[in-house]
């Protein structure tokens, strides 16, 4: 992969032509001032430390200089980065509901959009733990593996909607049962789970996989979304037409609570209902905070490395060079005809 951080920087190539064009144009005149003394090869006997073609090599060096200044201040960037790092942090796996339920407009602007708000939060605020990302519906899988890279996290959440997960209900305990595959075997690190849910259970196994999941060792939490008075289900993200069922009554979609309690006392965690202030994202980070930490060695990897060394290295070395030449030859150096 390839790409410049800041792009809008190699606009200026578009000038190098005419700075070209320039230099041509004032050596023709400078030509043309000089024949009028007499020719060429006349001037240089009259003036034996005159090299034109030292000028030449200035101006070239000193354009390669500007040339790759420019490819300097765009930041290129290719390439993978590796990098050692040591972390402080517990291991913590995230389910989210993607089921068509999440798409209820009950808390602004819907569940969903709400739910990926508040997992860009936990990841912001979860930087030393080691994280997975698990999706959900009918069935669960994992979106992305237990990782202390956080940040690579959020390039899956645009991608977050029921689509995901072709068969539509809400199966909680098949995601606390993937959800807990997805742990290391390390006994020394504290381990929580965050359901992020609308609790419509269609499976009626989650409190069974909760208990065994705190059985474990592994603190299972909810973060209901969604009212307990609940909203219609609109066919799409972005439709104004609600689902019905088989008689033609449109669906309603309420927080289950009750469900949503009960897996959290099961799995010996805390259930906060999310609203559109941050007090139950904090309710959340306080008990994870209650957690053992343990400090972690992994790698991280960027999917672009910066080159910026390299190219002002480039720059910097021209332009001693370019400083270092005279435009006249010099008298130690004179029996030295590098440029002839």
């Amino acid at each position: 992969m390839f790409r410049f951080e800041n792009p809008e920087f190699l606009y200026l190539f578009i000038a190098m032509p005419f700075l070209v064009a320039l230099y041509i144009w004032l050596n023709i005149r400078k030509r043309s001032a000089v024949k009028k003394l007499g020719t060429l090869s006349t001037l240089k006997l009259m003036m034996p430390e005159l090299s034109l073609k030292r000028s030449y090599l200035k101006f070239w060096l000193l354009f390669a200089a500007l040339c790759s200044g420019i490819f300097m201040i765009a930041r290129p960037q290719f390439g993978t980065k590796v990098e050692t790092v040591e972390k402080k942090g517990i291991e913590l796996v995230i389910a989210m509901d993607v089921s068509n339920s999440m798409l209820a407009r009950d808390v602004k602007p819907d569940r969903l959009a709400r739910a990926k708000q508040i997992l860009t939060r936990i990841i912001d605020v979860r930087k030393e733990d080691k994280v997975a990302l698990i999706v959900f519906a009918g069935e669960a899988y994992v979106q992305m593996p237990l990782t202390s890279d956080t940040q690579s996290a959020k390039l899956f959440l645009t991608t977050l909607d029921p689509s995901l997960v072709p068969v539509q209900g809400t199966a909680i305990g098949d995601a606390i049962n993937l959800g807990m595959s997805c742990f290391s075997s390390d006994k020394s690190v504290d381990k929580a789970m965050i359901i992020i849910t609308d609790g419509e259970d269609h499976e009626g196994q989650a409190v069974e996989m909760a208990q065994k999941a705190a059985e474990a060792g592994v603190m299972v939490n909810v973060l209901g979304i969604g009212s307990t008075e609940g909203s219609p289900v609109p066919e799409s993200e972005y439709s104004e037409r609600f689902r019905s069922d088989n008689e033609g009554n449109v669906v309603i979609s309420s927080l289950n609570e009750t469900k949503c309690k009960e897996v959290a006392q099961a799995g010996k965690g805390l259930y906060v209902q999310a609203d559109n202030s941050n007090t139950a994202i904090r309710a959340l980070e306080s008990t994870l905070d209650g957690l053992q930490k343990t400090k972690q060695i992994s790698l991280t990897y960027s999917e672009y490395d910066e080159k910026f060394p390299i190219f002002a290295s480039i720059f910097l070395a021209l332009l001693l060079v370019e400083a270092l030449i005279y435009d006249k030859k010099n008298r130690l150096f004179k029996n030295i005809h590098l440029f002839k």
